[in-house]
């Protein structure tokens, strides 16, 4: 078989497995190792992959600009936006990033809602000006015009002045063993400060972030306290991640 042939197994593969390890590819192929692991660098250095010790997992499938990704799976964001709303209650102080998904959870909160709203996401400012009763505090800094949000060590400094009840984290991919990871660098070092100054950390993803990663750690599942999805928490995807004492929504 030619390498382009086996490269091509490989990325069929892995969109059903999410997830492979060299030595089960080596036999799936009937390949030498290392003939495998030369596949699998390339693809990972093509951005089609991402190579992670004895193996690989799948990348991200959203799209990377705000624009693109504010139409992606829209149906899906609404269904684990009404599963999230129960979570917040008044009095409560919110940090919120600037996933789309943190914003269609934004863009389903209740008129009387009583609560203080921190974060960098200028649409998710823009969507809580029209809500009366939510204090914003919006964190300064250089705009990234790819996330529309402030992602500068401004921002990061910011953030750190504040204690929230509750981070509500958009989920760029998570994965069982090498946690939460982002496309963006700046992006994912504010989303770590967001949880590392929060008592509680709620994650939004859709089934096709789970088991995904991207270059950029953000923090280990132990760090997540509640994963929201689409789909059925009894989905056996989810085994490992119950095992990290998070809780499946």
């Amino acid at each position: 078989m030619k390498k382009e042939e086996r490269q091509k197994v490989i990325l069929e593969y892995l969109s059903k497995e999410h997830r492979l390890t060299l030595t089960e590819l080596s036999a799936y192929l009937n390949v030498s190792e290392d003939t495998v692991r030369r596949d699998v660098k390339e693809l990972s250095d093509q951005g089609l992959l991402k190579a992670v010790r004895g193996g690989a997992v799948a990348p991200s499938p959203i799209p990377l600009h705000f624009r693109k990704r504010e139409k992606h799976d829209l149906e899906n964001k609404k269904i684990i936006a009404e599963k999230a709303i129960s979570f917040l209650k008044d009095g409560q102080v919110v940090f919120i990033d600037g996933g789309t998904t943190s914003l269609a959870l934004v863009a389903s909160f209740p008129y009387d809602l009583k609560i203080t709203v921190i974060t960098n996401s200028f649409p998710v400012a823009a969507l809580v000006e029209d809500l009366p009763n939510i204090e914003l505090i919006f964190a300064g800094g250089k705009m990234c015009k790819t996330s529309f949000t402030t992602a500068s060590i401004e921002t990061i400094d910011f953030f750190r002045n504040f204690r929230a009840d509750i981070c509500i984290l958009g989920l760029c991919s998570i994965h069982h063993e090498r946690g939460v990871t982002g496309i963006l660098y700046d992006d994912s070092q504010i989303k770590k400060n967001m949880i590392q100054n929060s008592n509680f950390v709620i994650a939004l993803g859709s089934a096709e972030k789970i088991d995904t990663a991207e270059s950029y750690f953000v923090c280990p599942l132990r760090y997540i306290n509640v994963l929201v999805t689409n789909i059925s928490p009894n989905d056996e995807i989810f085994q490992a991640y119950k095992k990290s004492g998070v809780t499946i929504v």
